[in-house]
């Protein structure tokens, strides 16, 4: 056993995104992720959502790994080390939920060999591995996770009642955001985000902001070594 002086060496961020349909998980991760690496080829999504990924191709030449159902573990644990294996800086997982809730996923394998209680004892450690493959990834990783949706009634700014749609619950086992370096929650459909999250220091948790390029150059400054950016 050896004690050593603390210090700050080849960071890899893990970083979650979380938010409802239409609220721009998608676009806010690539942004976000092009402010890290400043190279587009150096960023894969691996996209469970059907393609969606491809809608932004306007913005730069990343790559794009496509995983269907089943949604087990196992497939997205393959799929992390297939982006290590090739020349990546950023892996943006878009989006974990189907691992948890989807097709295949642990709900789904829970269901399936019984639904008990004492089941979990075969599907937590099949989660677990997963995590672990975001925390020990040489990358950095980005995670998009769903919200379940919730329609309430709000007065505008003239007094006037319309619907709004609100992220709720994220769709993944509770917990995860604790293994997260940080987590932004976006907050409606014009992509505006806080954190709920920071073990940076960079970002201000009373401040709702956009994400974009500028937010991963930030993170990218403060991955440096000796390098801190306490403002927002």
């Amino acid at each position: 056993m050896n004690i050593k002086t603390a210090e700050k060496t080849n960071i890899k961020l893990r970083i979650g995104i979380s938010g409802a349909s239409g609220y721009g998980k998608t676009l806010s991760s690539l942004l976000l992720a092009n402010g890290l690496t400043k190279d587009w080829s150096k960023i894969v999504i691996i996209d469970t959502e059907n393609g969606s990924s491809n809608l932004y191709a306007h913005l730069g030449s990343y790559r794009v790994l496509s995983i269907t159902a089943p949604y087990t573990p196992e497939k997205y644990i393959r799929a992390i080390k297939t982006c290590e294996n090739e020349d990546v800086h950023v892996i943006i997982i878009d989006s974990i939920s189907h691992e948890w809730k989807g097709l295949g996923g642990c709900l789904d394998i829970h269901s399936k060999i019984g639904g008990r209680f004492q089941d979990w004892g075969k599907v937590t450690p099949r989660h677990q591995a997963f995590i672990n493959s975001i925390i020990e990834s040489r990358c950095h990783v980005i995670s998009t996770i769903r919200r379940k949706i919730e329609y309430v009634l709000e007065n505008d700014d003239k007094g006037k009642l319309k619907v709004v749609k609100h992220g709720t619950k994220e769709e993944t086992r509770n917990g995860f955001e604790y293994e997260m370096t940080l987590n932004f929650e976006l907050m409606d459909e014009n992509h505006f985000a806080r954190v709920t999250k920071d073990r940076t220091g960079i970002f201000n948790q009373n401040f709702k902001f956009i994400i974009n390029t500028k937010t991963g150059e930030k993170l990218a400054n403060w991955c440096m070594p000796n390098k801190a950016d306490t403002n927002q």
